[in-house]
């Protein structure tokens, strides 16, 4: 039986074939984690853009930033705990395909490469926070400086330059799949909508739609410079989240640009909450 007719019977899917209660929990306080994340970054841009007393950063800088407020260990150490069950919902998702998507071949390993990718990303994040909170890391997080080391040592591989664009091609095909579910809002199947108002029902489209187009201009920008990159072979023009934030403020009118996608990365991050309460994680859940 395909997945897709499992979703529709829903009461006549087996139950034990479900994951445990315990791995919905760990998936709604890793959306809030993550979600967490992306609001402190589009915080400190728009500060920055705007001369606020904000900084323009990535994920390490938006964690150093909770620990240096008031009880920021403990607050850190909760979010890294968050982060560790988003690590963990992303290998179930790539392992089992809980919520049973309903695509079979390339397309469901292709899905299920980017869940295990995903959940390398965020176990790499989790343990940088981690390391904040138990005083073995430096504070300061040099995430150019690593990225760069990251990109170097992909160039060395055999086959380097072809790597580092394929990361490049990979943030393109992310892009645009940020902006097809923006624009067909595809996002909406997955939460339990009829649990609003409708008023509330229209800012979370809003403010998804929002969020989604801005990841996906940052994730653009992002692979643009990994293919410039490979192409140069040159790991010092690969950029994260800080990097493309930055190109963005030296354009013309730089910092109405930024601050206009800073708080596009604070409405995903608020996308991400709303998922964490509202998202369909489980089947029938």
């Amino acid at each position: 039986m395909r997945p897709s007719e499992l979703r529709q019977r829903g009461s006549q899917y087996d139950p034990t074939e479900r994951p445990g209660k315990w791995i919905e929990y760990l998936a709604r306080f890793g959306y809030a984690s993550k979600g967490v994340v992306y609001v402190l970054i589009g915080i400190l841009a728009v500060q920055a853009a705007f001369n606020w007393g904000g900084k323009v950063t990535g994920s390490k800088g938006a964690l150093e930033s909770v620990a240096s407020q008031p009880f920021g260990n403990i607050l850190l150490f909760l979010v890294a705990v968050g982060l560790v069950g988003y690590v963990v919902w992303r290998f179930v998702q790539a392992i089992k395909d809980p919520e049973h998507s309903g695509d079979d071949g390339a397309e469901s390993i292709g899905r299920r490469l980017t869940y295990f990718v995903s959940g390398l990303i965020y176990g790499s994040l989790a343990f940088f926070a981690f390391k904040i909170v138990f005083g073995s890391s430096s504070g300061q997080s040099s995430s150019g400086g690593s990225q760069n080391q990251a990109s170097a040592t992909l160039l060395s591989q055999p086959f380097g330059q072809w790597l580092v664009g394929a990361v490049g091609v990979a943030a393109f095909a992310y892009a645009f799949f940020c902006f097809y579910r923006a624009f067909t809002t595809k996002f909406k199947s997955k939460l339990k909508l009829a649990q609003m108002s409708l008023n509330a029902q229209k800012w979370v489209v809003r403010i998804a739609r929002f969020g989604l187009t801005a990841k996906g201009i940052v994730s653009l920008v992002i692979g643009y410079f990994f293919i410039k990159a490979a192409r140069n072979a040159d790991a010092s023009q690969a950029k994260t989240t800080e990097g493309a934030l930055e190109s963005i403020y030296s354009q013309p009118y730089g910092a109405w640009l930024m601050g206009l996608v800073a708080l596009g990365l604070i409405a995903y991050g608020i996308h991400l909450m709303v998922q964490a309460r509202y998202r369909r994680i489980l089947p029938n859940s």
